[in-house]
């Protein structure tokens, strides 16, 4: 029906874009109660949304012409805005930048650079830029809920891990359970995935590549390639926060700083 009004390709993607951003506030708006926070974050993440997804757009029409080290650039700069996303939902975590932005540096990066190594992922850009903000993103979502998860977990448990503390166990051995129940709780989204490919949802990057002219047998597999490695950074990623969280979490005392 857009198509008989808006007759530009510009056109009809703004107005489904308004579209899609409205039904998004009518939803919130109806479950306002059950997370209002979220109601108020959602308008503000979506025009930033909106405004970053073209602003990518745009340059990569511009890198395409360029040479393939600058996607370095791109793909730094897209860690360090993850590392800022994390630290608003781990507020109360001392120095939550530092170590969101270590761990993600590590974990994804590590694995990209691995992968590009291997040759399993092309240094095109318009290959790399996709599939790396693909992995940065999903190791940031990854680890916003590790951290999250892992804040509850720890005022919920505040007294057994002050009384292991006081019978003479270590920060690490009386954060090992919280530890353990985040970690596990935050890939569970990442193994559902892997799980349901195929069967519940077919990701874009597969669609993309059918339509592009691949083998529809190809782009299945390089599906599975991109879910794998996705899944692969995260558990990496939430693996180095939790060896550094604890540093955070303890005092050189070892007196529990995060407290209800």
């Amino acid at each position: 029906m857009i198509e008989h009004f808006f007759h530009t390709e510009i056109a009809r993607g703004l107005v489904e874009c308004a579209i899609t951003a409205l039904l998004g506030l009518v939803v919130m708006l109806l479950a306002r109660r059950r997370a209002p926070d979220l109601f108020r974050d959602l308008p503000v993440a979506e025009l930033r949304g909106v405004l970053q997804i073209v602003a990518v757009g745009a340059i990569l029409a511009f890198l395409l012409h360029g040479p393939r080290w600058t996607s370095i650039f791109v793909l730094a700069g897209m860690v360090f805005a993850a590392a800022g996303i994390v630290r608003k939902r781990a507020r109360l975590i001392p120095r939550a930048f530092r170590l969101a932005l270590t761990a993600i540096a590590a974990g994804a990066g590590g694995v990209l650079c691995l992968m590009a190594l291997l040759g399993v992922i092309p240094l095109g850009i318009t290959i790399l830029i996709p599939v790396g903000s693909m992995v940065i993103a999903n190791t940031m979502n990854t680890q916003s809920l590790f951290l999250d998860r892992l804040r509850g977990e720890v005022l919920a448990h505040t007294g057994e891990i002050e009384s292991a503390l006081a019978l003479g166990a270590t920060a690490e051995a009386a954060l090992s359970p919280s530890l353990s129940a985040a970690y596990r709780a935050c890939l569970i989204p990442s193994i559902d995935n892997i799980r349901s490919l195929g069967i519940v949802w077919i990701p874009g990057i597969m669609a993309g590549m059918v339509l592009s002219g691949a083998s529809p047998l190809y782009a299945a597999l390089y599906q599975f390639v991109v879910i794998t490695t996705i899944f692969s950074a995260s558990a990496l990623t939430c693996l180095i926060a939790s060896r550094m969280v604890t540093r955070r979490l303890f005092s050189a005392h070892e007196q529990l700083l995060l407290r209800p």
